[in-house]
């Protein structure tokens, strides 16, 4: 009996691979496993639809060894975001510069071009500064001011007429000119003016008296603007202590001291910005304040003591009394809590007999004898004759 073995011939795997995978990639980019469109046009030439036709033509068997797969890639995606380190892409670009840390001025130090900028700049600014150095006018002293009097003229218009509105706004009342405390301030300007140096012209004056007696200020803007508030006349008790109060305010338009203020701040501010550019901003917030400690509170106390000096000259000039200054300036001090000025306790032995004395080389005994009989004469009802 013959027993009939069958036996297995192990064959190659067989994969179906599409054919359409060994094509090159069309320009429409179709997906390999995605059906192909639908055709319901008929075969002329065969009873079934060309779709069935074109299906049997891919799929093809075609024998591939597990040998020739290549094994799976395990590409991250995520590490090449830009999708370079495929074959065939261009190479990754170069990495970015380090950033530049440091201060400008170190930069600038290190720069040629930058430090001719900066010393041109200097040099600059230091012509400019001793091109516009002047005297203040009485007290002689020598300072820095690129504001002249036409530009600190249209400022003290432009403020005027915003304070104009801003009285309109409160409804704050200005005393008509027969009013006796406005017939007192025009009369004591009229004595001032002429001493001071500045336009006699009354018609470029207005001097306006605010009735609120519970502010006692006083203050003149550049151009001829002048404001009082009715509350000083509870302090100031005659025209001398008038005269104490508008000479000292006089004196600032009288030497500029608005000009001379706007000018130190455009410095001050051209520093602070050069210091926050070239060192950073900490350095501003360092130097600000050490500015206005050792420059601007020292030069505004100079300017206050200045403007008391020239004011007592000038009402000195002017024939009023300069020891009524110093006792008006002291119920300033007791009702408002006021510091007196500086030139009360520092120079009383040095400013009044100076006072004094101007006040007797400008032949003042004669002029108060006159006014005193004058008074008297009107109080009586008695026509003076001359």
């Amino acid at each position: 009996m013959r027993v009939s073995v069958l036996c297995s011939v192990r064959r190659p795997a067989v994969r179906w691979v599409p054919e359409a995978a060994f094509r090159p990639a069309s320009p429409r980019r179709q997906s390999l496993f995605c059906a192909p469109r639908r055709s319901y046009n008929y075969d002329p030439n065969g009873s079934r639809p060309r779709q069935q036709q074109q299906q049997q033509r891919i799929f093809k068997a075609v024998p591939v060894s597990p040998r020739d797969v290549p094994p799976r890639s395990s590409f991250d995606s995520r590490a090449f975001p830009d999708g370079f380190g495929f074959p065939g892409s261009p190479p990754p670009p170069p990495p970015p510069p380090p950033l530049r840390h440091g201060s400008l001025l170190r930069r600038t130090m290190h720069s040629t071009s930058m430090r001719t900028v900066v010393i041109v700049a200097a040099v600059g600014a230091l012509l400019f500064y001793f091109t516009h150095q002047e005297v203040v006018p009485v007290s002689g002293r020598r300072r820095f001011n690129c504001f002249g009097e036409d530009t600190m003229r249209m400022l003290g218009d432009m403020q005027y007429e915003e304070l104009m509105e801003e009285a309109k706004k409160q409804h704050q009342r200005f005393l008509p000119d027969y009013d006796p405390r406005t017939i007192i301030v025009r009369h004591v300007m009229r004595r001032l003016i002429p001493v001071s140096g500045m336009a006699n012209n009354e018609g470029d004056w207005e001097i306006c008296v605010i009735d609120d007696p519970h502010t006692a200020n006083a203050f003149v803007l550049p151009g001829g603007k002048v404001f009082v508030y009715s509350g000083i006349f509870n302090i100031a008790r005659n025209e001398d202590a008038v005269a104490a109060v508008l000479g000292h305010e006089l004196a600032h338009n009288l030497a500029n001291h608005h000009g001379e203020r706007a000018s130190s701040a455009i410095g001050s501010t051209i520093l602070l910005t050069s210091a926050f550019l070239l060192t950073g901003g900490l350095a501003y917030f360092v130097l600000r304040p050490v500015i206005d400690l050792v420059f601007n509170s020292p030069m505004s106390r100079l300017q206050e003591s200045e403007a008391d000096y020239i004011g007592l000259m000038l009402m000195a000039e002017a024939c009023f009394d300069p020891a009524q200054a110093a006792d008006f300036w002291r119920r300033m001090d007791q009702a408002q809590q006021v510091q007196p000025p500086e030139w009360i306790s520092t120079h009383p032995s040095e400013w009044l007999p100076m006072a004094m004395e101007k006040r007797r080389q400008s032949a003042c005994d004669g002029t108060q004898d006159f006014a005193e009989r004058f008074k008297r004469a009107l109080r009586n009802g008695i026509l003076l004759g001359v």
